[in-house]
């Protein structure tokens, strides 16, 4: 199985107990660009059903295109949080992310 048919089967055998809360570690790690996209929306259509969803990603501009809050964690701490769209555009998130992870709004 590829990368990608291993984090969608990792994603529906999470699924199949009906999990309130769903924690995913870098799901899109090691994947085209194709199987990103694809996990984003799936990770989009869990959440609208009402799931709630710890996301775990250094794909920084897409985890916080689709998330309501965000936290960036260095060294183990949190050093930033807040609203995951205004969080986007920080000059403080860019810096620690670098320009190519952050794409501009």
């Amino acid at each position: 199985m590829s990368g990608g048919e291993q984090q969608m089967l990792a994603m529906g055998r999470a699924l199949m107990s009906r999990p309130k809360v769903l924690l995913m570690d870098e799901p899109s790690m090691g994947l085209s660009p194709i199987m990103v996209d694809k996990i984003f929306e799936v990770v989009r259509d869990v959440h609208a059903q009402g799931v709630t969803i710890l996301l775990v990603e250094q794909n920084a501009s897409r985890a916080l295109e689709i998330a309501d809050r965000g936290y960036v964690m260095e060294s183990g701490l949190i050093s930033m949080s807040g609203d995951a769209k205004v969080m986007l555009d920080d000059p403080k998130v860019r810096a620690a992310y670098g320009r190519v992870a952050l794409r501009a709004q």
